[in-house]
């Protein structure tokens, strides 16, 4: 039962994910689906991000690991770097979308900083500022990991040391880590979500005070028109990122309460783990079949973008005729 589910969990997620997130980064780069600027700069860098995350967490660690054992990348140094990296891209998943979240937050009920918040600039300014500290904070966990076997004076494969979960200062820094990623995010999405619902409700209402009864019902308000579409697509991505993350932090509150060694875990408990990583892959690819329901350019891009190579087949040909 164990191995079908990591064989499950393997296939499922390295065969759509790279593609869909591929698709996602090409699309998106285009800039041509009618979003702003700071909208399209967060969305591509949590397309990216996810990509590292399949990339990293689901290649380069556990295929390599069931399939690839004897290969360079299972040398001890090596593996650390990539579990390294690997932190770092989920983290960045994570809070790539607090950061959105917080972005369309600002765009919404924030019409004063919104001129000067909601930029190309402020973006690009705290996705790196954002993705440097993440990748800072994650190099203390290169150190955490000894070889599992010594052939011929190296070290292979990556074990983490059991004093990990013993020693003060390494379980400060492990609740640090989870309350990071992703206690913290759960409670700012929430919050910024309610902020937004109760901002919308109080201006729907005032805005509706202030509409000529004689015009009738059926008036159009392109700026109510404008937050709806982004309530939409925040609610969307942000929902998605809670449903799916719900099980790994019903996971992580059981692995504080319980304070038990992973090494001990029975079978329930370790289907349970892989079943809210399942579900936290899935989180990597998403996005994009949200922005596909969602928006209309999206998925005109999309369509477009498939329909190239056979377009560009036909003129070949057409031209050689």
């Amino acid at each position: 039962m164990y191995d079908s589910l990591v064989t499950c969990r393997l296939f499922f997620f390295t065969s759509p994910s790279p593609t869909v997130n591929l698709l996602a980064i090409v699309i998106l780069s285009r800039g041509k689906c009618g979003l702003s600027s700071c909208t399209t700069c967060y969305r591509l860098a949590m397309a990216i991000a996810d990509l590292l995350v399949v990339i990293t967490d689901f290649i380069l660690i556990h295929i390599n690991h069931y399939y690839f054992p004897a290969t360079y990348l299972n040398i001890t140094p090596v593996c650390s770097v990539i579990y390294v990296l690997s932190r770092a891209a989920r983290d960045c998943s994570v809070w790539f979308t607090v950061t959105f979240s917080f972005d369309r937050f600002i765009a919404i009920c924030g019409q004063k900083l919104k001129t000067k918040y909601c930029t190309g600039k402020t973006a690009a300014l705290v996705l790196s500022t954002t993705y440097i500290l993440f990748c800072v904070k994650n190099i203390p966990f290169y150190v955490t990991f000894e070889p599992q076997k010594i052939i011929n004076n190296v070290p292979w494969f990556c074990m983490i040391k059991s004093s990990y979960y013993t020693e003060p200062a390494w379980k400060g820094f492990d609740w640090f880590d989870a309350v990071l990623t992703p206690l913290l995010p759960f409670v700012l999405i929430l919050l910024f979500n309610a902020l937004v619902v109760r901002y919308i409700l109080v201006a729907s209402r005032v805005r509706k005070g202030l509409k000529d009864p004689s015009k009738g019902k059926n008036q159009n308000d392109p700026e109510m028109e404008n937050r709806r579409k982004s309530m939409i697509i925040l609610f969307s991505i942000s929902g998605s990122f809670i449903l799916l993350w719900l099980v790994f932090v019903l996971f992580f509150i059981y692995y504080y309460i319980a304070g038990t060694n992973p090494n001990y875990y029975s079978g329930s408990v370790h289907i349970f783990l892989h079943v809210g990583f399942m579900l936290v892959g899935l989180n990597c690819c998403t996005n994009t079949f949200i922005y596909a329901v969602t928006q209309s350019k999206f998925r005109n891009q999309f369509k477009s973008l498939l329909k190239y190579p056979v377009t560009l087949l036909t003129l070949l040909v057409n031209k050689e005729n």
